[in-house]
């Protein structure tokens, strides 16, 4: 059920040397077929954004300045389309590795001229590190990420402590860090992760998952997981002002 998200494959030492990093995603086939190569080509000069330019200029890409929602791993893209289409007040950044999923939201997004969105294809980490300016988002979206359920794997999931600390640096005062999943030990492990954060509050009370919201579009797998009787698990983390 759950989608694949990134860390990156080098991280930079204080010795200067490279290091391989420990991912937190599996690569999928980033072949696509002919249809989905011609919604790429079609839409990327209006939707895509590319990590070489460096930090974002929001008001230049958006023409206006608006809340700023980052979602990291939306797998096809049709819930955060959805969400885009339905906060025009707000603007979207999604970042995803997987080429198919970003040509289907591209073609989801221009089949229903919602404009207020924008894509990464793209390792996130590398992009929140070089191109996400500190302090100038509203809101960090992470929805069913890997759970990594093998133990010798947990290592692998993308929230841990230095995530959270990123995540933060990138936040506004009052903004939040929204995350999903439909793995129960999963869930766990994000609230023991954040209940150590100093620097968040849970936006549902201490030691509390949040009430599932209404801004969070079902998806089919969640859909699915419900007939099987599978639960799915929000937590949200408002960032403390200092």
């Amino acid at each position: 059920m759950s989608k694949k998200n990134d860390i990156p494959s080098t991280s930079q030492h204080t010795d200067g040397l490279h290091k391989r990093a420990i991912r937190s995603f599996v690569i999928r086939s980033g072949r696509m077929t002919e249809g989905q190569q011609k919604a790429y080509n079609d839409n990327w000069e209006f939707y895509g954004l590319d990590p070489k330019n460096g930090p974002l200029d929001y008001d230049a890409i958006f023409g206006r300045n608006a809340g700023i929602v980052l979602e990291i791993g939306f797998g096809m893209g049709k819930s955060l389309v959805e969400m885009a289409k339905n906060a025009p007040d707000k603007d979207f950044i999604g970042i995803e590795v997987h080429t198919p999923g970003v040509a289907k939201l591209m073609m989801l997004a221009a089949e229903q001229n919602v404009t207020n969105i924008r894509v990464y294809c793209h390792d996130a980490i590398e992009v929140m590190n070089h191109c996400v300016p500190k302090k100038s988002i509203s809101c960090l979206q992470l929805f069913f990420p890997d759970p990594w359920h093998k133990k010798r794997h947990n290592k692998r999931r993308i929230v841990q402590a230095s995530f959270a600390e990123k995540v933060s640096s990138l936040l506004q005062d009052g903004g939040q860090f929204h995350m999903a999943t439909d793995w129960e030990p999963y869930a766990h492990h994000m609230m023991n992760v954040m209940e150590q954060q100093l620097q968040y509050s849970n936006a549902a009370g201490a030691k509390c998952f949040y009430p599932r919201p209404t801004w969070r579009p079902l998806t089919k797998f969640e859909q699915r997981g419900e007939t099987l009787g599978h639960g799915v698990w929000d937590l949200i983390y408002t960032k403390n002002s200092i």
